[in-house]
């Protein structure tokens, strides 16, 4: 039976250095409660080929681990401006593994959703966080050699605010919801496959996660579904905050996502064993 929660992190939240301030702090204390419970990690991707038939695995008490929009901050430690130094979610499951040993979590994985444009995370970076230059592209490919991270698609932009422009074909900034079109659809999630795989060739994205997890009828029930030879996507995440199962929307799949969902080890504690 596919029962998994799929939980969602995002690296560049620190607005302290305790569990409920800080994802980096969550993350690394969330490794260890998964294992403390007896749930195996897995890549996401595991989960999606399970919803789709395309493998055959035991998935019971297992969990997935997602990261959205992609910084340096998933790679690299590096110092936070107010909060000093941050340890990379990256390193913070190889911090798990020297001390837990491989064998603990043998599948240990993280997929990052990343955006695509430059130019879009340059704008996030000055008006979002501290302009250091820090969601560039360059950990992309080093992170998949790892074999412990994964690099899936985010959007182009994320129509985030943040960016001075106007939206593609005119949207509105700061939600997903205006993507209700082929063209701003097309601009906004195959473009960003195109450029992300260019990126990381020779892999490949083919899974797409919602900014904001504003998911729309068009591209739920149409843009997804009938144009994915142009968009490459496999399924598509939002929150929902329930365990994916095999009855999940194969394109608005649920995840719970730290600092909203769960704040604290014990509400992290609660959300699984609701899960198992």
């Amino acid at each position: 039976m596919l029962r998994v929660p799929i939980l969602t992190y995002h690296a560049v939240n620190i607005a302290g250095n305790d569990y409920a301030n800080n994802d980096h702090v969550a993350f690394a204390a969330d490794l260890r409660l998964i294992d403390d419970l007896g749930l195996r990690i897995v890549p996401l991707h595991w989960v999606v080929d399970q919803l789709l038939g395309s493998a055959d695995r035991d998935l019971s008490r297992c969990v997935a681990l997602t990261c959205d929009d992609g910084s340096d901050f998933d790679w690299f430690d590096l110092d936070h401006p107010t909060y000093g130094s941050q340890r990379s979610l990256f390193n913070a499951m190889m911090d798990f593994i020297a001390e837990r040993g491989a064998v603990a979590q043998p599948d240990l994985h993280l997929t990052c959703f990343v955006i695509a444009s430059r130019e879009a995370r340059d704008h996030l970076d000055r008006n979002c966080l501290a302009g250091r230059d820090w969601m560039r592209d360059a950990w992309w490919k080093p992170a998949l050699a790892s074999g412990r991270i994964a690099i899936e698609n985010h959007s182009f932009d994320h129509n985030h605010a943040a960016i001075p422009s106007p939206g593609i074909d005119g949207m509105q900034r700061g939600s997903f919801h205006p993507v209700d079109t082929y063209k701003r659809a097309d601009a906004e999630i195959a473009q960003a496959t195109r450029l992300i795989d260019a990126a990381i060739a020779p892999a490949r994205t083919t899974l797409f996660c919602y900014p904001y997890s504003h998911v729309n009828d068009y591209l739920r029930t149409d843009y997804f579904p009938r144009h994915q030879s142009e968009h490459g996507m496999r399924a598509a995440f939002g929150d929902g905050a329930t365990p994916v199962t095999q009855a999940s929307d194969r394109w608005n799949l649920p995840r719970y996502i730290c600092g909203h969902h769960w704040k604290s080890p014990d509400e992290l504690r609660a959300i699984l064993a609701q899960s198992d």
